[in-house]
């Protein structure tokens, strides 16, 4: 049986300060929406295009920071240069490449974060 290309629909990951990282997501432009699940901790959600991008709290020594993250953005130079003014390291500042106009930063919390558009 012949099901078609899986297609992903979940990236989870998890901070130290889950409401700073919002902060930095939102400011690649996506929306953040507060839940919890039972007796689940609280955590952020956002869904777009059939994804669901989730930040969890980290516990113990769980991390995710070895996890690249890539998003397709509507212009690279505008994010960086919002992402600078909220103190946002920047690993390879914006060139053009072969996927289009590209820069790669780090998140509050470590993740590697690549930005193309």
């Amino acid at each position: 049986m012949k099901t078609g290309q899986p297609k992903c629909n979940l990236l989870v990951i998890r901070s130290a300060d889950i409401d700073r990282a919002v902060r930095f997501y939102e400011t690649l432009g996506l929306s953040f929406t507060k839940h919890s699940h039972g007796n689940g901790p609280e955590h952020y959600a956002s869904e777009t295009a059939g994804l669901v991008f989730e930040i969890y709290p980290a516990r113990n020594a769980a991390t995710t920071t070895e996890t690249r993250i890539g998003f397709r953005v509507a212009d690279v130079d505008n994010v960086i240069a919002a992402l600078s003014e909220i103190d946002v390291i920047i690993r390879s500042k914006p060139t053009d490449s072969e996927w289009g106009r590209r820069a790669v930063v780090s998140d509050f919390d470590g993740h590697t974060v690549e930005l193309v558009s």
